[in-house]
């Protein structure tokens, strides 16, 4: 069963860190991200990649080739310029019947058996996973005569989820792919099919949004756990 990595964008958030490489290859406890994503799919018996590249593809391909030996990665280019959605249609002649897909900058400790096994509960083309959201701001618990009783430093707010990445998607789901964007056409047309379903992980997950969320990730490797490894595995691994 084949992982599709979307790895084309330009990382503008991430700028000037991403002038010289694509975010994908931004590092984290010294070495890319990308690299720790795949070694979680690895780590459960997924070692067959596809990289939907385009910004900066040539350094996508070194960089597959320096990992070649450990498991089987194709590159693909999908242009710099495609929206997220395209590049999963692109690439679609070589995902097989039943495929991963994930964008480059999510780290989290999903159960991928679990994962899968909720796909095929359904019974239907895709699955989305879903964390619970955390609020990007402290929060602030004050009583009804506004006497201030407690600080919350960025809370996880349980009460709602946002997509996380990790689907396993059908290939008949490409009969029902519509426009460009995944986000913002694909994901809500399948939803109005009553096609999509979302898996919910309340473990851990963090996305390389900007070189802070790189800082604050190798952070959280400097006792030697990735705390994306279900393992728990040392992050220099």
């Amino acid at each position: 069963m084949k992982t599709l990595i979307l790895c084309g964008g330009k990382g503008t958030r991430a700028y000037p860190h991403t002038a010289e490489v694509p975010k994908p290859l931004l590092e984290v406890a010294g070495r890319p991200v990308l690299l720790h994503l795949m070694e979680l799919f690895a780590a459960q018996g997924f070692t067959s990649f596809v990289l939907a590249a385009g910004f900066k593809r040539r350094l996508l391909e070194e960089f597959a080739t320096s990992v070649a030996r450990r498991w089987d990665v194709e590159v693909l280019d999908t242009g710099e310029d495609t929206g997220t959605g395209e590049r999963v249609r692109l690439a679609r002649d070589g995902l097989g019947e039943r495929f991963f897909a994930t964008y480059a900058d999510g780290l989290g400790d999903v159960d991928l058996e679990a994962l899968l096994a909720f796909h095929e509960s359904h019974g239907h083309t895709a699955t989305l996973t879903s964390v619970p959201l955390r609020s990007q701001y402290g929060t602030i618990e004050s009583d009804g005569d506004g006497r201030v009783h407690r600080f919350l430093e960025k809370p996880v707010l349980a009460d709602h989820w946002i997509n996380a990445g990790f689907f396993v998607f059908d290939e008949h789901v490409f009969d029902h792919w519509q426009g460009q964007d995944l986000e913002r056409d694909v994901l809500p047309a399948l939803s109005a099919a009553r096609l999509l379903f979302a898996y919910r992980h309340d473990g851990f997950w963090r996305s390389l949004d900007t070189y802070k969320d790189a800082v604050e990730l190798t952070r959280l490797c400097e006792k030697g756990r990735a705390p994306w490894t279900r393992s728990g595995a040392s992050a220099s691994s």
